[in-house]
């Protein structure tokens, strides 16, 4: 991995440190010019009652990694982002091991933007898809 996306994903990781992510234990893994990748591990804490990961938990993994992935690609030095909508359909159950979110730009408007973020587990198999869309504001 280069030292550009070294110290962006370090950036990105630092950022989390008491939040939710770090709760969830959400880690940013690899960076690229249109997308970003974070992981979750699957454990109890993010488990329904029936022992399997629960799906608001795979939503904040989404909305986490996409808002996370809007932050980079804009002059964080003058606008901010906010979720604005997000919404999620889960397609295969998980009990253990990661599962993976990739964020990749579908638009970049100069307000809005538009992620598709799609979680699978460690095999690949695809777990959720997820539309995000975020708002980027003026800082004052």
């Amino acid at each position: 991995m280069n030292e550009y996306k070294e110290k962006i994903l370090k950036i990105c990781n630092e950022s989390s440190k008491n939040t939710m992510m770090e709760t969830l234990q959400i880690e940013y893994t690899d960076v690229g010019e249109n997308y970003l990748v974070g992981k979750m591990p699957v454990t109890s804490k993010v488990y329904q009652p029936d022992g399997v990961l629960h799906g608001g938990a795979m939503v904040a993994l989404a909305e986490s990694v996409g808002s996370t992935a809007a932050h980079i690609f804009l002059d964080a030095q003058k606008m901010f982002v906010r979720g604005v909508e997000i919404a999620a359909n889960h397609v295969k159950s998980v009990k253990d091991g990661d599962v993976f979110a990739k964020a990749i730009i579908l638009h970049k408007g100069r307000t809005t933007q538009l992620w598709d973020i799609k979680i699978t587990d460690a095999d690949g198999n695809l777990v959720s898809v997820c539309k995000l869309t975020t708002i980027a504001l003026p800082r004052k």
